[in-house]
């Protein structure tokens, strides 16, 4: 029996009708510009958590939670544990997602959640790897006996402020009926970050450089989503955040850091997250609505700032002006997964527990926000948001004293680099230490990408130190290698979605597949 945590609505809906999880998946984003959702999230009683699922490998533990989302009738068991281990089996810790425990090693319980073991060397690997084998598998199964010319293609098409293109391009890369289109800002990714995506050289990938902002990019791919005439003619899919698949997988590694920062008991955990997109934290609400006793998740966020303000003013605001920051996968003016948060607090707070009432308010808070550049919402919801959440804007100065600070004074690994996303959810951290004065907690810090990914910014702030070296300490070879590659790359000379839609066509016709 299909149970309410797997059926999924739009944020944006005051409809009755529900989608499948495969047709969620599939669709990406809703066709009334709202994300998917469960209405309602699934409950796990504490002897569960610390009696069975405290002792859970990482493939266990998200196997038991994505079966709480996915109707056996859509992925039998048996095809679900199948998916996760192929999924998984890429990554070089066997753990996944290890968590390096006291870091600085003076008793502050400064845990650093290391998610970039992933091919491509960023957290979105953990989603993204999983993603590409659920989009094969659902293509395999609808094309089983058909021939060749009514075969079910999908056009994936998504932007990406750094690691989520090539996390995308790995996860697809040479699967069967898939095409993928990145959007990027030119010029506000690293350089490894460009040539993980553009020397990829399968023929069904192709990146497009588009001169402008991450947040016209994102426009665009939402654009094309509600563009129905080129969206049933190319059946275009999601690998943004906006998918919920994106978030079910990333749900597992709160719950296994959890337990293995408190050593499988009821303890107090924090978790700072760096944030730009919302979708990594946004997956940390989920483990602690479904019970997991997080104390708090605390939003770190850089000079773009707009999950930081609405906390403390309420006002969601839309702004052109993004600062360009040495955490760059943050510079992020609207954070697309929020609206999730603000369904469900839309639902508490706002519309007695109802799902449609919920839709209408979210509708309206958006209409408000494309028409006035921004909206307002109640005391109340708030008050809800800061029950789960807290939220610390952290500088570039910071980021580079903190990357400083972390190699002079780390413990456990010595001299322990971090990247500058890294480092803006360590800065959060220390202040929260610092704050608290409890030494019954411990913190566990995402780690999102691998130090290599940002040169520059680790360069800029261990440069001084004469033991250091870059190619020594931080580089690995799968990613040297990358700059004697050939690039594919296509140009986009303005942030336009017809100049967009042209290109992707082009591309469609050259790839043939």
């Amino acid at each position: 029996m299909v149970t309410a945590s797997q059926v999924y609505r739009s944020t944006r809906s005051a409809e009755k009708e529900t989608k499948s999880f495969e047709a969620a998946v599939i669709q990406g984003l809703a066709s009334d510009g709202g994300l998917f959702l469960p209405p309602t999230i699934p409950q796990v009683s504490h002897q569960t958590l610390f009696t069975k699922w405290n002792k859970l490998s990482f493939q266990e533990l998200a196997l038991e939670i994505m079966k709480l989302y996915v109707d056996s009738a859509e992925i039998p068991e048996q095809d679900l544990k199948n998916l996760i281990e192929r999924s998984y089996s890429t990554f070089r810790a066997p753990e996944v997602t290890p968590l390096a425990k006291n870091v600085t090693g003076n008793g502050e319980n400064l845990h650093v959640l290391e998610l970039f073991h992933g091919p491509t060397y960023a957290f979105k690997d953990v989603a993204l790897q999983f993603l590409g084998n659920l989009f094969e598998y659902f293509l395999m199964r609808t094309n089983k006996d058909k021939p060749e010319g009514e075969r079910k293609q999908i056009t994936v098409v998504g932007a990406t402020s750094g690691d989520t293109g090539s996390a995308a391009i790995y996860g697809l890369r040479g699967k069967k009926d898939v095409s993928v289109f990145i959007l990027y800002p030119t010029g506000r990714i690293s350089p490894i970050q460009e040539e993980q995506m553009a020397t990829v050289p399968d023929k069904n990938v192709q990146t497009l450089s588009v001169k402008g902002t991450f947040d016209n990019c994102q426009d665009i791919v939402k654009a094309i989503f509600g563009d129905k005439d080129f969206n049933s003619k190319h059946n275009v899919g999601a690998v943004n955040s906006i998918n919920w698949a994106r978030i079910l997988a990333q749900i597992t590694y709160y719950f296994y850091a959890y337990f293995q920062a408190s050593n499988g008991e009821n303890g107090k955990v924090k978790f700072v997250v760096p944030s730009g997109n919302f979708g990594d934290i946004l997956a940390g609400y989920f483990a602690k609505k479904m019970g997991l006793p997080i104390e708090k998740l605390v939003i770190a966020t850089n000079e773009n700032d707009i999950l930081d303000r609405f906390l403390k003013s309420g006002v969601y605001e839309r702004s052109d002006k993004v600062s360009s920051t040495l955490s760059p996968a943050m510079d992020i003016l609207i954070s697309s997964n929020f609206e999730r948060l603000l369904w469900y607090l839309a639902k508490e707070y706002e519309a007695g527990n109802g799902d449609l009432r919920a839709g209408e308010v979210v509708n309206n808070w958006f209409n408000h926000l494309r028409s006035e550049g921004k909206f307002k919402v109640d005391q109340k919801i708030i008050d809800g948001a800061l029950k789960d959440f807290a939220s610390e804007r952290v500088s570039d100065e910071q980021t580079t004293a903190t990357i400083k600070k972390m190699y002079e004074i780390s413990e456990n690994p010595k001299h322990y680099i971090l990247d500058p996303h890294t480092a803006v959810g360590v800065c959060a951290t220390e202040r929260l230490i610092a704050k608290d004065k409890d030494a019954s907690i411990s913190y566990v810090s995402l780690s999102t990408a691998h130090p290599a990914k940002f040169a520059a910014a680790v360069n800029n702030a261990l440069s001084s130190f004469p033991e250091y070296s870059f190619e020594r300490d931080v580089l690995p070879a799968e990613l040297k290698k990358l700059s004697t590659l050939p690039k594919k790359l296509k140009f986009i000379e303005k942030p336009d979605i017809e100049l967009v839609k042209n290109a992707i066509e082009e591309e469609l016709a050259k790839m043939d597949l």
